[in-house]
Order: C-alpha cells, then structure tokens, then sequence
C-alpha cells in the first residue's frame, strides 16, 4: 500500500508551507537517489514544485517573484533564487544547496509534489544510459529513460514516494 496520498503538499497556501514542499522533495529525492544507486547524489541546484490547482500555481508564481531575482525572459523555466536555500544534512543525506526554483502547471493527474535534478559523470551516465535502453539487462530500479525525446535525462521513480528526481551528466 502507498506510503503517501495524492497532493500531499497542494494547494501550498504560504511561504512557509512553500519551504515544507521543498524540504520534503529535497529528502524524497535523495530517497530515489539511494533505491536507484546505493548512495546519495550531488544535486545541480534546481527544484521544482509541481501545482495541482490554478489558484495554488497564480500564488507560488507570486511567490517565486519574492523570492528570485527579476527577469525579462519569459520563456525562462528555472528562476534564480535571490538567496539560495540550503537544506542542513539529515540521517546521513548530505547538504544541499538549491539555486534556482521552477513552478510547473497545474497537472491534476501527476500526483508528486516535486523534482530536483541530480548530476552524474559523463562516463557512468552513459553506462546508465545505456543499460536502461537496453531493459533486458537493467538492474537499476527506479530508474528509465525519461519519456521526451529533446531532453536527454534518466527519470527516477518509485510509487511510493511522491517525488521524481532527474540524472544529468556532468559536463
């Protein structure tokens, strides 16, 4: 039986709430990190908080312009952090230190509160890689080629957790 329910962060309704979202992807995604690979890995910095209604996504969009720094790109996913958000270590997952924030769109059937972003060397990504295209021979759970084609990236998964983290090679 899932250890979780649906939306459980959504709708965020404040600040503080907001930073509970984020510290619980931070150690949801440390929790993939280690089913998949044995060991926690480093994090690039992004984070991002997945909105499951309009009003919740109308607010963190305000709240996300408090808290990062101006922009004209409108394209723009990822929004520099004015300060950075450092998440202390905690039961052995080490410090990290965020950056630069996305809000995503409200989806109502993606359950998971979050994602953040992992980085591996280009060498074992590739192997990774190259393991889980062949499917036969994967034995790293949890993990999959993510689904679009423009971005190249390994998804981490697990039913259980209501977070998604991304590998990316390190360049």
């Amino acid at each position: 039986m899932s250890k979780f329910r649906p939306y459980r962060f959504s709708p965020v309704t404040s600040r503080p709430g907001l930073f509970k979202a984020i510290n619980h992807i931070h150690f949801s995604c440390h929790e993939l990190s280690l089913r998949s690979f044995g060991k926690y890995l480093p994090v690039t910095g992004n984070i991002g908080i997945f909105c499951h209604y309009d009003d919740e996504f109308a607010l963190l969009k305000q709240m996300r312009d408090e808290i990062t720094l101006p922009t004209d790109n409108s394209d723009l996913k990822y929004y520099q952090l004015r300060s950075p958000i450092t998440i202390s270590p905690q039961n052995g997952v080490p410090e990290a230190i965020y950056t630069h924030l996305y809000i995503r769109r409200p989806d109502p059937y993606r359950y998971q509160t979050g994602d953040i972003d992992f980085v591996i060397d280009s060498k074992t990504y590739k192997k990774v890689w190259l393991s889980l295209k062949d499917a036969r021979h994967s034995s790293i759970p949890g993990a999959r080629i993510f689904e679009r084609s423009d971005l190249d990236m390994i998804e981490l998964y697990d039913p259980d957790i209501d977070a998604l983290a991304y590998l990316r090679p390190s360049r």
